[in-house]
């Protein structure tokens, strides 16, 4: 009870801090939107404008991540059993596929002004403003970043990396624009605009396949090999083997699962004490942010030979090897069936 009252707790103060920091992220993007138009509209620059463009989506963006962090929210129900977290995987995919379209703008305004470079006015005017909008958004981007590490929130982690997208395309359009100046080479500017869309591309392509691995479950062997690295440091010999074992997120929320082979002759109660032993340890490890589903299997005559339970009366063959729990014999089955069959033929 007390680990649920503290889960619950952290998981309120975890969604306060995740819509002040994408609250703020919303306040600062519309006001750095309407001053890189303003350098636009001074400066006549297609890099500018291109930042500018950007600018428009981070607000978007951050519009939309808000109200999928409040509807992220809100705990499972009959209609959405397993919560509503993965609303956040959905938010980052529109982003990214937000950050790409915003790309293609920029390619497509870069290379008319390669084609057709132009004077550009008041520059030194709008070179310092543009560095100071560099270095506030710098600053967000960080802050939202450490905040979505923090609170495991997706969303942020991605809007953080939306907002540094654009810190590294002012830097550089920064940089550029001022060897225009110095040069008189104008047709730097919409080569700088080009690479700049580039590199959006890239950073918008990364978000849009992490929303798509979310979405379809696909595996993730870090946290796999966690889940595998503490239940073999905390294995008992009544643990037979363990095999089947996944896990995929949802929001801040880990949902896990696998079979347990336990002794045959253990009754119901002796199983159902093992397996709320290991969902225990389960859960303290992620803080209690972890749904854990444990199928609980009776050994049979073929799991003696690497079973390590010394004291069990029905035991018809001696251990001939202890199998390691690592992520590859704990989530691959077909793996786990031929490491039987060659021991079994050593018998």
């Amino acid at each position: 009870m007390e680990m649920k009252n503290n889960t619950e707790s952290r998981g309120k103060n975890h969604q306060k801090v995740r819509l002040i920091a994408i609250s703020i992220s919303f306040t600062v993007g519309v006001s750095l939107m309407l001053v890189k138009f303003y350098v636009y509209r001074i400066t006549h620059s297609s890099a500018i404008l291109s930042d500018a463009l950007e600018s428009i989506i981070n607000v978007v963006a951050s519009a939309f991540a808000f109200s999928s962090i409040v509807f992220a929210s809100k705990p499972p129900d009959e209609c959405h059993p397993y919560g509503h977290g993965k609303i956040e995987y959905f938010s980052a995919g529109f982003e990214g596929a937000l950050i790409i379209l915003a790309a293609l703008a920029i390619f497509k305004t870069g290379w008319s002004h390669i084609l057709h470079p132009r004077q550009l006015p008041n520059l030194e005017k709008g070179l310092f403003i543009l560095l100071g909008t560099s270095l506030i958004n710098l600053i967000l981007g960080v802050g939202l970043i450490r905040t979505g590490n923090q609170t495991s929130s997706l969303i942020l982690i991605a809007d953080g990396k939306h907002v540094m997208t654009d810190v590294y395309t002012s830097g550089g359009m920064l940089l550029g624009l001022f060897l225009a100046k110095i040069s008189g080479w104008y047709w730097l500017d919409g080569m700088i605009a080009c690479v700049a869309g580039l590199n959006i591309l890239v950073s918008g392509t990364g978000i849009v396949r992490q929303s798509f691995n979310g979405l379809m479950n696909t595996s993730d062997p870090e946290l796999l090999d966690e889940i595998s690295g503490l239940l073999s440091k905390y294995r008992k010999k009544t643990w037979i083997d363990i095999h089947e074992l996944r896990a995929w997120r949802a929001g801040n929320l880990i949902h896990i699962d696998f079979h347990l082979i336990l002794p045959r002759d253990y009754s119901l109660e002796e199983a159902h004490r093992e397996g709320k032993e290991l969902e225990h340890l389960i859960k303290e490890n992620f803080k209690g942010a972890a749904n854990v589903l444990i199928h609980m299997d009776p050994c049979i005559e073929t799991d003696c030979p690497i079973c390590n339970y010394n004291l069990c009366k029905l035991r018809t063959q001696t251990l001939k090897e202890t199998i390691p729990w690592t992520r590859k014999t704990l989530t691959s089955k077909a793996w786990r069936g031929e490491r039987l069959s060659q021991i079994a033929r050593q018998v």
